[in-house]
């Protein structure tokens, strides 16, 4: 038979905490983050509608800057809801849309289902001369006509 002996270290135990991680898990979603400074302070046109034909030739993007945030209060109009016909107070976004010049043009045509530039021009003071000779060289060449524009800001 064989005797254990026990040595008379102390003993210590350590309780192990958790990380607050799993105790108190994330409140809301991560669609904004990360919360850094921007790299650049005019926004981007990350994609353009799709082309109607039967509609006139219009611009299908327009520049503006978030100037800040206010409330308004509204009356709602969901029928069937508890607060239909009722006032409700909610967040708007308040957009400052500066004037905005032209300053060049790019003329695409396409290829293949790709876009190749025809031609890249930038507004001078000759320019107002030949306006009606590239209109006719726009309508017969090019389908994808894009301008450069800056805000008079």
């Amino acid at each position: 038979m064989r005797h254990v002996h026990y040595s008379s270290k102390l003993m210590v135990f350590i309780i192990c905490v958790s990380h607050r991680k799993f105790s108190a898990p994330r409140h809301g979603h991560v669609g904004f983050l990360p919360k850094k400074r921007s790299k650049r302070h005019r926004g981007k046109v990350k994609s353009f509608p799709k082309d109607d034909p039967q509609k006139p030739v219009h611009l299908t993007a327009f520049i503006g800057y978030k100037a800040g945030m206010t409330h308004i209060v509204r009356e709602v109009d969901k029928p069937g809801s508890k607060i239909n016909k009722k006032d409700v107070v909610e967040a708007v976004t308040v957009l400052e849309t500066p004037p905005m010049v032209i300053v060049g043009k790019c003329l695409y045509k396409c290829e293949r289902k790709a876009f190749t530039k025809a031609s890249k021009k930038w507004q001078d003071e000759a320019g107002v001369k030949e306006i009606q000779t590239d209109f006719a060289r726009m309508i017969k060449y090019c389908k994808v006509i894009r301008v450069i524009a800056h805000t008079q800001v």
